[in-house]
Parts: C-alpha cells; sequence; structure tokens
C-alpha cells in the first residue's frame, strides 16, 4: 500500500495542527485508510478526510503532452498529543 506525505508549506502548517497530508490509493475508502496509518505510523486516528483531484492532459516547456493521472488526498487527524515524525521540520533561530 502506497502512502505518500505531502510537504508543501501549507500541509506543514495543518501538521502542527495534527492535521497529516497523504496522497493515497484511489480505490481505498476512509475506513481502510483510517486502519492502515494507525498500523503503518502506531498513531490513533480520529478522522480522515478524502479529496479526488482529476488528472488530464498538460504541456511541458518543450510542448510534449504530459498525462496526469487521477489523485486522491487525504488529510488525517490524530488524537492530541500525537504526531508522525515525518512531518516535524526544524526551528531555524533568527
Amino acid at each position: 500500500m502506497k502512502f505518500i506525505p505531502i510537504l508543501t508549506e501549507k500541509s506543514l502548517q495543518l501538521a502542527k495542527q495534527g492535521k497529516y497530508s497523504f496522497w493515497v490509493n484511489r480505490n481505498l475508502i476512509k475506513k481502510e485508510i483510517k486502519k492502515l496509518i494507525g498500523e503503518i505510523f502506531s498513531v490513533n486516528v480520529i478522522s480522515v478526510r478524502t479529496m479526488n483531484y482529476k488528472g488530464g492532459v498538460k504541456t511541458n516547456p518543450k510542448r510534449r503532452k504530459i498525462t496526469i493521472p487521477d489523485r486522491k488526498k487525504a488529510i488525517v487527524l490524530l488524537k492530541e498529543g500525537e504526531k508522525i515524525g515525518l512531518f516535524e521540520t526544524k526551528e531555524s533561530k533568527k
């Protein structure tokens, strides 16, 4: 099973609130995502929100057509005080 963490500025801000974002297999339902995330990262998942993203055809700078596949994004809310280590960032002192 493939869970790809989404490491953008917005997702890292959500991670501070206990909401973690992943690209998941399009065939998974919320109950399965909840169970698998809990088992893989040893955390208690409270809720799962999912979004489907439609793929399409895009053009790259060399004017070649690129096919983007359909994707599914899951935002997982964890029990308070629990964390997933992949989303931890180092604070820089100024």
